[in-house]
């Protein structure tokens, strides 16, 4: 039997001793191992966010400029104003006086503040994008716990201009739409950040240390836009949209018909690019002003919002009506199954199958050539001409021209042209969109497929965006122009061309007529579905010189609701006048015609101080008639003043006696009369006229009439004076 001794019992606590602290240092190290391995990176990332305040510091975002280097976009310096309510708290400061303090600096509601200064957290924002003025009123007061952070603010120089290319940034810099979305990973940059150590407590350290790691700026971007061509677009397309007050807005593109580059785009109603929420559109504000209050008005001011945001030019699809006769013509052409001078009868209406289509001319052109049909926008014309291409062939240049296909542009939005399917594409089908009544097309759609025409047949991607610049102007990225494919030949193009200029200098489109820059152009006039409401869409798109075209540009009035609801009437003079600007402004030489050259208007030299046989003698070999008023033998003043524009022919008048000029004329009311009449009486009265519009084709019949004069009836004037007069044309397609 084993006798157990002292020694062994003391043994044996012994090792239970060291198996418990055994235990314990493995347990220990296990958990140490946990800690680090295991735990570890989640620690050590709560370890720096107490001891820390780690805050982002916004990159700059990148500039948008237009293609000749003018800011459309520009980020500036701002700041984020933050507190801790801790620090607040244990400064014992008055939450109710600064709260109103915050207020009053910071435009914002106090009893929002309030709560914010008092939240259980320790970072807590009370307003972001503040201007660095703004916010050193509030560093000025010295208050602790209150910290700032560097930030941007997006501005926009021109508020409303090329809004809807441009697009807007939201609370975070992130874009929200146009090339600010598109962009916005090359605009943004990377931001960067600053990191300062903190107590437990969350308050600063008795010491201070800032880690700073730099931001890294956005690309720039470079637009197609040229800033003066975008801002004849907007003021012509301003003013043709109010006076209408078209009730689905209004759209306008002008492309480099070589490149595809688009140099303006403009849509109506826009928007205030510094403040994107608010309406602005005064047509809008006046139709919603009648609605009152209540549920319609809430309605309608969430659809006119939605509305201003919508770029029509990219993101809407109509019935192009005649301005698609621009595509018949040239598969036509191309197809060799007509010719400029092929012969056709006009009764006034066309029978297919069980259908009778009517032209705008009820009555009927009677027999006429494909030019003539051309120049009168003839619809049983082109029923004619699309049976001859037939139903296989019209829908391949269809889809050659882009209308079955997005085009690939840089905004957002793209909308879809709209065709029929194959089993519904029959005969009737064909005969109606062959006048541009069935097939929807976008404006963008529209104006790349006629460039191609007008550039010799080759269709090319339309682009907004020219190239990506970095902080020291290096190019980045060049997006270069992309030709899609060819669609018909030079000859065809050169035809084409020739057609649609006659149809600007004798035909439905008159109005776009500009002395001296060879205009080529179409009118369009559709009826929205559901047709027989009253609904119209006007539209004429135009490109010059049309025998070497630099330019195109397309105007969509949607539903003009005042005036003349006809593209020939509504849209042609307002791409006239955007037209006659950009030649102007590119430089591009006029080029007269015999006929031109003998209306050209001459500036008036000065012949003051001059004796008065020197003076007519100066005169006369300008071209300018005179009369003298007044028995002196020296000029001492003039009217109209030298530098004035007036036509050749016109008469100065050459006052000899300081009295001589006090005596007054009323200028007449010539509206609505024709060219000669308009002549007449403003000549019996002593005054000269400046033509503008229509009335400078030499057009003189009782279709192209007065519409605008300045200045107006009534208002007394020297003799001798200008009297500036637009005309019109009346005789405007119809419907399609």
């Amino acid at each position: 039997m084993a006798i157990t001794g002292p020694k062994t019992s003391l043994r044996k606590r012994m090792f239970y001793v060291l198996l418990f602290f055994t235990t314990l240092l493995i347990m220990l190290v296990l958990y140490i191992l946990k800690l680090n391995i295991v735990d570890g990176e989640k620690l050590r990332t709560g370890a720096i966010e107490q001891q820390t305040r780690d805050y982002q510091v916004s990159s700059a975002r990148g500039t948008i400029y237009d293609r000749n280097g003018k800011t459309l976009a520009v980020s500036s310096s701002a700041e984020t104003i933050t507190v801790n309510p801790k620090e607040i708290a244990a400064a014992g400061y008055d939450v109710d006086g600064l709260a109103n303090k915050f207020a009053e600096i910071l435009e914002l509601n106090a009893e929002d503040v309030k709560p914010k200064l008092t939240k259980n957290a320790q970072d807590v924002e009370i307003k972001r994008k503040v201007e660095t003025e703004v916010a050193d009123k509030i560093r000025e007061l010295n208050l602790k716990g209150v910290y700032f952070k560097e930030d941007t603010k997006r501005y926009y120089p021109y508020g409303t201009f090329a809004s809807h290319v441009i697009g807007f940034t939201g609370r975070d810099n992130q874009g929200l739409g146009g090339i600010e979305m598109v962009y916005d990973d090359e605009l943004s940059g990377v931001p960067g950040r600053v990191v300062t150590l903190k107590n437990a407590h969350g308050t600063d350290m008795p010491f201070q240390e800032e880690r700073h790691i730099d931001s890294e700026n956005g690309l720039n971007v470079v637009l197609t836009i040229d800033e003066a061509i975008q801002h004849f677009a907007e003021k012509h397309l301003e003013n043709v949209y109010n006076e209408t007050e078209a009730a689905e807005g209004a759209a306008c593109i002008v492309m480099d018909v070589k490149t595809g580059e688009v140099l303006a785009m403009a849509a109506l109603p826009n928007f205030d690019l510094n403040s994107p929420n608010e309406l602005i559109d005064k047509v809008t504000l006046n139709r919603l002003k009648k609605l009152g209050s209540g549920e319609e008005y809430e309605k309608a001011l969430t659809n006119a919002k939605n509305k201003m945001w919508r770029n029509k030019a990219v993101v809407d699809s109509y019935e192009p009506g005649s301005c698609f006769k621009i595509m018949t013509m040239s598969m036509a052409l191309e197809e060799g199954v007509v010719t400029p001078e092929d012969h056709f009868f006009c009764p006034g209406y066309k029978i297919v199958e069980d259908r009778r289509i009517s032209c705008a001319e009820k009555s009927g052109h009677g027999a006429e050539t494909f030019k003539d049909g051309v120049k009168n926008s003839c619809n049983p014309v082109f029923i004619e001409v699309g049976q001859r291409v037939g139903i296989d062939k019209f829908k391949q240049y269809y889809k050659a021209f882009g209308f079955n296909d997005k085009t690939g542009f840089d905004l957002p939005g793209e909308a879809n042209g709209v065709f029929y399917t194959d089993e519904q594409f029959k005969t009737v089908e064909l005969a109606t969109a062959s006048f541009g009544q069935g097939p929807k097309v976008t404006p963008l759609q529209l104006i790349s497929a006629v460039s191609a025409v007008a550039n010799g047949g080759n269709l090319m991607k339309p682009h907004v965006v020219k190239e990506l610049t970095n902080d020291e102007g290096t190019v980045v990225k060049k997006i270069e122009p992309t030709l899609v494919r060819q669609i018909v030949s030079e000859e065809t193009s050169k035809t084409v061309r020739e057609l649609l200029e006659n149809a600007v200098n004798v035909g439905s489109g008159q109005n776009a007529y500009i002395k001296g820059y060879r205009v080529a152009g179409k009118t369009g006039t559709s009826e929205k579905i559901p047709r027989g409401q009253g609904k119209y869409v006007a539209s004429f798109l135009g490109f010059a010189p049309a025998n070497d075209p630099k330019v195109a540009c397309l105007v969509v009035v949607d539903e003009p609701s005042l005036g003349s609801y006809y593209g020939g009437a509504v849209a042609a003079p307002v791409v006239g006048k955007i037209l006659e600007d950009t030649l102007k402004y590119l430089g591009v030489e006029p080029q007269y015609t015999t006929e031109e050259k003998t209306t050209i208007d001459i500036s008036v030299p000065d012949v003051t101080g001059l004796e008065v046989s020197v003076a007519k003698k100066k005169l006369e070999d300008m071209g300018l008639k005179h009369t003298v008023i007044g028995s002196g033998e020296k000029v001492l003043s003039q009217m109209p003043s030298s530098g004035a524009t007036v036509s050749s022919g016109s008469v100065i008048v050459l006052y000899t006696e300081s009295s001589a000029g006090d005596e007054k004329v009323a200028v007449p009311d010539v509206k609505n009369k024709s060219l000669a009449s308009v002549k007449s009486i403003l000549s019996s009265k002593g005054l000269n006229l400046s033509i503008v519009g229509a009335g400078a084709t030499g057009s003189d019949s009782d279709r192209t009439v007065a519409e605008k004069q300045t200045p107006e009836a009534g208002t007394e004037v020297e003799r001798g004076s200008v009297v500036q007069v637009e005309f019109r044309f009346l005789d405007v397609e119809g419907t399609n």
